[in-house]
């Protein structure tokens, strides 16, 4: 039981860094382009450098986790985030500072896809909770660096605002060191016992195979399929993309559509933070209920209408009910901890919930990346906030689409290697 609660510290630890390097840097940019010189394309860069990451090394952790184990990788990935603040903290030059935020963030990357394996290896009778307690921490390291990270600022300057968040990597490491530790040493005694074991056998007559010879079978022929095949995978990424783009564009541009229809900056940045708060209630809730439900299409369907009603108050009559748009908006992106949930709940082993994972954000996240640029391409083109408005709809109905083929009670290694795989892995039972 001890060792389970050292997991469950590890798997908070690492959610609770996942969002850091992001969140920490935008209330204090102003501070930070004084002493380092960005430009304005360069803080723009700034901004696409997250998705960017998240979408690259998401893509590599699964190649990582199959070479070196999902635990090594993860110790190496939480310090290697904490190496990129401290380092970026310490930046002179404009590039040295995006290089080192990139650096901070592949880290992040490789967390993010690691994070529902581990759930699925430690906890397969309790995927639900621990999914709700960990999508709540990524909330919360989304919510709590912006408002910190200016009255730090003022107090002993951005440096130390934006380097003191490397402790919560290093923290996140340690629990999985001592993990890995544990497994070396069981690992040894194991092989003492097998070689024991072996020698027993060399004695006895060889027939069938004894209980349980079959299992690895099933395992490698399960093993073997191409991800990029199944239906599930790509309805996962559809899902997850169209969620992390909705989320990335309103954090992006929220304030602005506020200031545009009249309301102060203080008083918008105000409703960005109500807007980020939402995503913790929904966190702790969506993974408990998905866990109940065989198909939680119903879940989305309500957030969907949310996501609708408070885009059309945004693009009608954003100053007017801004307390009710913004509540539903923010309350519509619930279907993301739903999305994680299912990169568990959809895959019969930690195996497979690394590669669904990994496919659903590394190409969730390479797309996500693409709509705060559209919006704004969109919002500059025509001068008003319609247009862009009409291709968050267009992304909902494609994030309802992913969500119908996600959602069935399908798995993912029944569908990613065609029927000659299945009927195999049949025979194999």
């Amino acid at each position: 039981m001890s060792g389970r609660y050292l997991v469950l510290a590890g798997i908070v630890l690492v959610a609770l860094n996942l969002r850091i390097a992001v969140a920490a840097v935008s209330p204090i940019l102003d501070l930070v382009r004084v002493d380092v010189a960005l430009d304005d394309a360069q803080a723009g860069l700034l901004g696409t450098v997250p998705v960017g990451m998240f979408a690259l090394f998401g893509s590599l952790a699964p190649l990582l986790a199959r070479r070196f184990a999902i635990e090594p990788v993860l110790v190496v990935a939480m310090l290697v985030s904490a190496v990129g603040e401290i380092a970026r903290a310490g930046s002179s030059g404009p590039w040295t500072f995006l290089c080192w935020s990139a650096v901070a963030l592949a880290g992040m990357g490789v967390g993010n896809v690691l994070l529902p394996p581990l759930v699925k290896r430690y906890f397969p009778d309790r995927i639900g909770l621990v999914t709700a307690v960990y999508s709540t921490a990524l909330a919360v390291s989304t919510m709590v660096p912006p408002l910190l990270a200016v009255p730090v600022a003022r107090a002993v300057g951005w440096r130390v605002s934006l380097g003191v968040w490397a402790v919560v990597g290093v923290a996140a490491a340690l629990p999985w060191v001592a993990v890995v530790l544990r497994s070396t040493v069981a690992r040894r005694r194991a092989r003492v016992l097998v070689a024991a074991a072996a020698e027993l056998r060399r004695a006895e007559p060889q027939g069938l195979p004894g209980p349980g010879s079959t299992q690895p079978q099933v395992e490698a022929a399960v093993s073997t399929g191409a991800v990029w095949r199944s239906p599930l995978a790509w309805g996962m990424a559809l899902m997850f993309s169209m969620n992390s783009l909705n989320a990335y564009t309103m954090f992006a541009w929220l304030p602005q559509i506020l200031v545009d229809a009249g309301i102060d900056d203080a008083g918008a940045g105000r409703w960005l933070a109500v807007f980020s708060l939402l995503g913790i209630p929904t966190s702790f809730v969506v993974p408990l209920l998905a866990t109940r439900m065989r198909n939680p299409l119903a879940i989305v369907v309500v957030f969907e209408a949310c996501l609708v009603v408070g885009y059309l108050g945004l693009m009608l009559s954003p100053a007017s009910g801004t307390a009710a748009w913004t509540l539903l908006a923010g309350l519509g992106l619930g279907s993301f901890p739903l999305a994680l949930a299912l990169m568990n709940l959809r895959t019969r082993s930690s195996a497979g919930a690394v590669r669904l994972s990994g496919f659903s954000q590394g190409v969730g996240y390479a797309v996500a990346g693409v709509g705060p640029v559209l919006v704004g391409v969109l919002h500059g083109a025509t001068g008003g906030w319609t247009a862009p408005f009409v291709l968050l709809f267009v992304s909902l109905a494609l994030l309802l689409a992913g969500a119908v083929v996600a959602c069935r009670p399908v798995m993912l290694e029944d569908t990613w290697g065609g029927d000659r795989q299945r009927r195999h892995v049949s025979r194999r039972r």
